[in-house]
């Protein structure tokens, strides 16, 4: 009895049947067992047969015990079937929670293995189960994943989410579908084409919002699809598309940062006496590898617009990027670009540490390990052979040059705009009203863009058709666009500034989706990584 209550315990698949020996074969745990069912049902018809046709041994792979490799040999019966009008004449019982026709596998061992298979892939799996004491092949992996049945689905959920995924980067592209209620995925498709969005909408009926980014193609499919649904254009989205246009107005209005050089020469440093690298040169002034390159580029892609040509073929031609491209064809001049693609003036590390070198040189320490040494104390990462050759001109006799304060660049007045004002520290927040007082367009640009924020945070999407006039008012042709944007789509975005609903889940299955690609080393068939997708925790 002990040992039948043992048995139970740790092998509850093995209750129904009569284990009859437990013994060992070199390195593989072997266990005899048979059943003793007087009677089974008939897959096909269901009709219970108490007539016994024959009997078998089954051989069984198990989950591993004690680290070692378990086979079960079970010996069954086959029935003959009662019902004359079944086509089946014999039929082989099945144990409940133990056997499946023509499984070689226990179901607790096919279910491991499945679970391996959906959490790490093909090759990484089959590492695993080496250790495991239960090794199969990559392939077996895959082949078990191809045949787990996806989830019904027969209605869509009430709040959707969709975004778009790579297959291949540039080449392409998927759509996964998020249940935003459960943050579980539903569906993926093959393509992100607004006809396959409608198809599935249509298809499964029930979804009452769409929250998805500001693709137009989803946005048609949504409309087509699912008419009565609200679409929800995503706030970070809308955030980012904004942050957009305040760069863009800054780069038309950066003449105005190198007002600010004078305040940052005025400005004590929190830590060191340090003082800023050299002023860059403005981009009209660069004759670098960059700003040459830029210019040829500049003119080539100008001169084929006018001729006729559309992006696609101009990328083609010129061997580049579609986004490239475009980001030519908007920029006026190359100068427009140069704002954004290197000062030709690379700054060096050590020019944070200028004033303290220049300092410990006049006190007569000229040994290039021992300032670096003093350098790592207050936070120096490089390396002494740049404190050597940033030195060296100082060991010729030349006389040290003082360095003037750098204007802060686009990128970092944008942050100035965009960041929370209380995250801002209190010399960001003096060159933000400097800036803002001499350029009456960058003051009002400040304005909306607190406003919009406050609009966002506060889900007050009644506001925007306000915001929208007031922005129309003032000149501010970058934010015109933005508003542009809006109006095409102002129904979703009136829903997103309004709204709970964000797309937030959908992104986070997106990065899952990159992960799951990464784990199948580029070899991620659609409907193998739709499996993985659909199935994996």
């Amino acid at each position: 009895m002990l040992i039948k209550e043992l048995v139970a315990i740790l092998f509850p698949h093995l209750a129904r049947v009569c284990v009859d020996q437990v013994f060992r074969s070199g390195a593989t745990v072997r266990i005899r067992a048979r059943t003793d069912t007087m009677e089974a049902a008939c897959p096909d018809c269901g009709i219970q047969s108490r007539r016994r046709h024959s009997h078998y041994e089954r051989q069984l792979s198990d989950i591993a015990v004690g680290g070692q490799e378990l086979l079960i040999h079970l010996r069954v019966h086959r029935f003959f079937c009662r019902n004359v009008v079944c086509a089946r004449t014999t039929f082989a019982e099945q144990i409940p929670d133990l056997t499946v026709r023509y499984g070689r596998r226990s179901i607790p061992a096919a279910q491991a293995l499945q679970a391996i298979a959906l959490a790490l892939g093909g090759r990484a799996g089959a590492r695993l189960t080496q250790h495991l004491a239960t090794s199969v092949s990559r392939m077996t992996l895959i082949r078990l994943i191809r045949s787990l049945p996806e989830p019904p689905l027969p209605a869509g959920p009430r709040v959707l989410g969709v975004d778009d995924f790579a297959y291949r980067r540039g080449h392409s592209y998927g759509t996964i579908l998020i249940d935003i209620s459960t943050s579980t995925v539903v569906d993926v498709l093959t393509d992100r084409t607004a006809d396959t969005l409608a198809a599935w909408l249509q298809a499964h009926p029930g979804v009452e919002i769409v929250c998805r980014d500001r693709a137009g193609a989803y946005a048609e499919g949504a409309a087509r699809g699912a008419p009565d649904a609200i679409q929800v254009a995503d706030r970070w989205h809308l955030w980012r598309n904004l942050g957009e246009a305040v760069e863009r107005t800054l780069t038309r209005h950066r003449h105005h940062l190198p007002s600010l050089t004078s305040m940052l020469s005025t400005q004590p440093s929190p830590s060191l006496p340090l003082q800023a690298p050299t002023a860059p040169r403005s981009p009209a002034d660069r004759e670098d590898r960059i700003a040459i390159r830029t210019r040829e580029r500049h003119a080539v892609v100008h001169a084929l617009l006018k001729q006729g040509h559309g992006v696609r073929e101009i990328a083609r031609r010129l061997n580049l990027g579609r986004n490239t491209i475009r980001r030519f064809t908007r920029a006026g001049s190359p100068e427009d670009l140069l704002v954004h693609t290197g000062t030709g003036q690379r700054p060096k590390a050590l020019d944070a540490y200028d004033g303290y070198l220049r300092k410990r040189w006049t006190e007569g320490c000229t040994n290039a390990e021992l300032l670096c040494g003093e350098l790592r104390d207050l936070g120096y990462r490089g390396s002494s052979t740049a404190v050597r050759q940033y030195i060296r001109p100082w060991r010729a006799g030349l006389p040290p040059t003082p360095t003037s304060p750098r204007p802060p660049t686009v990128r970092q007045a944008t942050g100035w705009f965009l960041r929370n004002p209380t995250h801002l520290d209190a010399g960001e927040q003096r060159q933000l009203d400097t800036l803002t007082a001499v350029c009456p367009q960058l003051a009002a640009l400040r304005v909306h863009v607190r406003q919009f924020a406050e609009m966002m945070m506060n889900r007050r999407g009644r506001n925007l058709e306000a915001w929208i006039n007031a922005v129309l008012r003032d000149d501010l042709p970058e934010l015109h666009s933005f508003v542009t944007g809006l109006r095409r789509d102002q129904d979703a975005v009136t829903a997103g500034l309004s709204l709970p609903y964000s797309s937030g889940p959908v992104e986070g299955h997106v990065n899952r989706t990159k992960m799951i690609k990464r784990q199948m080393y580029g070899r991620a068939n659609p409907d193998l990584l739709r499996k993985r997708i659909l199935l994996a925790d």
